[in-house]
C-alpha cells in the first residue's frame, strides 16, 4: 500500500549523467521536473570515475570517434553528431569548467576533478527548478500507470505526464547501477539484451610461483593483438588474470570470443618497438655460460615481469632456437578463460534493445516513456566515449520528451 502520491509534470528516474542532462534540457522548457534516484546523492558513479581524472570526451576526428561504438554506430551516430565532443566541452564551459586536451587526445577538466563540475551542475539544475529526490528506489509500474518507489517516507506512487528512464547498467552496483530494472521491464514484456561486463579484466589461472612474485605488476610498453587488430599500451597482472587500459580496449572482442569459443587467446608483443628480424639477429649471438634470464636481458633488454610471463605462457622446450624465441617474444599467446564479473567492470553492454524504441528513444509500447544512457543496448571503450554517449542520448531523449509533451499539450488544449 502506498503511503503517499506525488503528481509531477516530468519524472526522471536515475541521477547519473544521462538523467541529469535530460533534466537540464527539459526544465529549460517545462516546469515541475523531478529526478528520482536510489542513492543518497546524485552522480555517485560519475564522481568515483572522476577521482583518477575526469575524462569527459575525446578530441579525435569525428569518423574515428564514431567508429568506437562498433555495431551500434548507426544508432548512436545521429545523437552524437547532434551532441558530440565539442558540445560536451561547451556544456562544461557553460557550467564554469574549463577543459584541455591531453597528449592522448582525451579531454579533461583543467583540475581533473569531477566534484566541482557536479556541484556547478546541481546548482544549475536547482536554478531551473529541478527537484532531486534521493533514496527513491523504483520498484515497478502497476496497471494504474503510476511509478512506485520505496523511499525514506515509505512506498510512494508518482504520477507523471512523461517519464525518462536513465538507470544505468549493472557495473559498480554499490554506486547505484545494479541492473534491478531489467527484471521489471522484462516482466512487462519489453526486450532487454542481457547485461554483460564491458571494459573489464579477464581471468587466467597463473602458477603459484608467478603469482607470488608478479601480482599487481604493470606490463609497460607492450602491444596486444586480437582478431587482426593491434594496439600498444599498458596492462597489469592481477590475481585473477589481467586488467588495465590495454585489456579494456579489447574487452568486447575478448568477451565475445569467450562466449563463442570458451576462451580468448590474444597475442602479446613484448618488444613492440623492435621488428621480428631485428630480434632474431640479437638472439643469434652466442649465449655462452649466461643464464637464460641474463641472456634475454643483455640481448633484447627483456627482464622482470616480461621475462617471467614468457616462461609462464610458452613451453621452454619451444624456445631453444632464436627464431622460435623471437616468434614468442613478438606474439606470445595468452589464453583467457572468462571476463571478470560485471560488478567489477567499468561499464556494461546490453540493455533496452533498439527495436523497443522509436527514433526519439521513446518506448513504442509505453507512450510518453523515454530511455537514455547506459541502460540502452550499446557499449564503448573508455576514453571519453562512454560519457559522451550517455550525455548525447540524454539530450536526444530529452528533446523527444519535450516534443511529445508539446504535442500532447496542444491536443489537450
Amino acid at each position: 500500500m502506498c503511503t503517499s502520491v506525488k503528481t509531477v509534470n516530468v519524472a526522471i528516474i536515475g541521477a547519473g549523467p544521462a538523467g541529469l542532462i535530460a533534466a537540464q534540457k527539459i526544465s529549460s522548457v517545462f516546469p515541475d521536473v523531478h529526478v528520482f534516484d536510489a542513492m543518497p546523492s546524485p552522480g555517485r558513479k560519475f564522481l568515483l570515475a572522476g577521482r583518477g581524472g575526469l575524462n569527459l570526451t575525446h578530441s579525435e576526428p569525428e569518423d574515428l570517434f564514431l567508429g568506437r561504438y562498433g555495431e551500434q554506430r548507426s544508432w548512436l551516430e545521429p545523437m552524437i553528431r547532434a551532441f558530440g565532443p565539442e558540445d560536451v566541452q561547451r556544456w562544461a564551459a557553460d557550467l564554469g569548467i574549463a577543459t584541455f586536451v591531453g597528449t592522448s587526445g582525451r579531454v579533461f577538466p583543467v583540475d581533473f576533478k569531477a566534484a566541482p563540475l557536479m556541484r556547478s551542475w546541481l546548482r544549475q539544475l536547482r536554478s531551473q527548478g529541478v527537484v532531486i529526490h534521493t533514496r527513491y528506489r523504483w520498484i515497478g509500474r502497476p496497471s494504474s500507470g503510476d511509478w512506485v518507489f520505496e523511499s525514506p517516507e515509505g512506498r510512494v506512487s508518482v504520477r507523471a505526464r512523461a517519464v525518462l528512464l536513465a538507470m544505468g547498467g549493472a557495473s559498480w552496483p554499490r554506486l547505484g547501477s545494479d541492473g534491478a530494472w531489467v527484471d521489471i521491464l522484462s516482466s512487462a514484456g519489453l526486450s532487454v539484451a542481457t547485461l554483460r561486463p564491458a571494459n573489464c579484466g579477464f581471468e587466467r589461472a597463473w602458477s603459484d610461483h608467478f603469482m607470488a612474485r608478479w601480482e599487481g605488476e604493470p606490463l609497460k610498453a607492450v602491444a596486444l593483438s586480437f582478431e587482426g587488430i593491434s594496439r600498444k599500451g599498458e596492462m597489469v597482472v592481477s590475481r585473477s588474470g589481467v586488467e588495465g587500459g590495454l585489456v579494456y580496449a579489447f574487452a568486447a572482442a575478448l568477451r565475445d570470443a569467450v562466449e563463442r569459443d570458451g576462451q580468448a587467446v590474444p597475442c602479446l608483443d613484448l618488444l613492440p618497438d623492435r621488428g621480428y628480424e631485428q630480434v632474431v639477429r640479437s638472439l643469434s649471438s652466442p649465449r655462452g655460460r649466461q643464464s637464460w634470464s641474463t641472456f634475454l636481458r643483455r640481448t633484447v633488454g627483456l627482464g622482470g615481469v616480461k621475462a617471467a610471463l614468457l616462461r609462464e605462457c610458452a613451453d621452454p622446450s619451444t624456445l631453444s632456437r632464436p627464431d622460435d624465441l623471437a616468434r614468442f617474444l613478438k606474439a606470445l599467446p595468452v589464453s583467457l578463460s572468462a571476463p571478470r564479473p560485471i560488478a567489477e567492470a567499468i561499464s556494461s553492454a546490453g540493455g533496452v534493445v533498439r527495436a523497443e524504441l522509436d527514433s526519439s528513444l521513446m518506448l513504442s509500447s509505453w507512450p510518453g516513456v523515454f530511455c537514455a544512457g547506459e541502460m540502452l543496448d550499446w557499449e564503448a571503450p573508455t576514453g571519453g566515449y562512454l560519457l559522451t554517449a550517455c550525455l548525447a542520448t540524454g539530450v536526444h531523449a530529452a528533446s523527444g520528451l519535450v516534443s511529445w509533451l508539446q504535442e500532447h499539450s496542444r491536443c489537450e488544449n
